[in-house]
């Protein structure tokens, strides 16, 4: 006797505004795993450390380096080098080649360490939309203007549900420009053989939903995981479409405001 088919197994929906997306580029720091705090930390205890030996002549500009706003402001995002010209540049202080070299490399130093010590998680509300999305037939790519990208995805157990990685060693190799401007993004739906105005992106920078619009995606999510101050807003000024406070909150219905 031929049995039945097996029922299929229920497929989380998405949100309505993912309804003709065809496919979704995930910045990796901060949206699918919670490296962004050792990041943060990393930098912090960099810039601090040459604030102390190279205070600015404004005593203002002193002031510790603030792991939200100045993180948010001139690093998130952003490669190495980048961040170290844009926050010592904000200082006052010299963005000379050797001296931002200098501090990145110390941030360098300081993040491996209390990577290898500590390891990262993959948020699992991003997990759960990435799901989802494959479920669907929908491609995502992974992408970071870090160069440890690879390995952070491959400690959090996440690096193979995405169909490719494009990592700060891609970027340096095929010469890419950082972020605001869009090429990371655009190399990744590039390789999903995807045109941008089909795909999204999803960032929790400012610069990363800048670069989102900037290459006309046709969706751009903010990720927004603080509560209490003015992120979002930051974020939709910058060229985010949405914020959301969780990815999760595309699956299932749930509508992003």
């Amino acid at each position: 006797m031929r049995r039945p088919p097996a029922p299929e197994t229920p497929r989380p929906p998405l949100a309505a505004i993912l309804r003709d997306v065809r496919a979704v580029v995930f910045d990796t720091d901060g949206v699918i795993t919670d490296s962004a705090q050792v990041h943060a930390a990393a930098w912090k205890t960099a810039f601090d450390a040459h604030l102390r030996i190279h205070p600015p002549a404004d005593p203002e500009m002193r002031r510790p380096f603030d792991v939200r706003d100045d993180y948010l402001r001139h690093v998130d995002g952003r490669s190495r080098l980048d961040g170290a010209a844009a926050f010592l540049t904000a200082r006052g202080l010299d963005p000379s080649p050797g001296t931002v070299r200098a501090v990145a490399e110390e941030k360098e130093r300081l993040f491996t360490e209390r990577l290898r010590k500590h390891g990262v998680d993959a948020y699992p509300g991003t997990v759960r939309l990435v799901l989802a999305l494959r479920r669907a037939g929908v491609p995502c790519a992974a992408a970071s203007a870090s160069r440890h990208a690879g390995e952070l995805l491959s400690l959090a157990g996440v690096l193979n549900l995405f169909d490719l990685l494009v990592d700060g060693g891609e970027a340096a190799r095929l010469g890419l420009a950082g972020k605001p401007e869009p090429d990371l993004f655009l190399e990744a739906v590039r390789r999903l053989h995807v045109p941008a105005r089909r795909a999204a992106v999803a960032e929790d920078a400012l610069a990363g939903v800048e670069a989102g619009r900037r290459g006309g995606f046709g969706l751009v999510i903010g990720v927004d995981r603080a509560a209490g101050d003015d992120t979002a807003e930051r974020l939709l000024r910058h060229g985010a479409d949405i914020v959301v406070r969780d990815l999760g909150e595309l699956v299932a219905g749930g509508e992003a405001k």
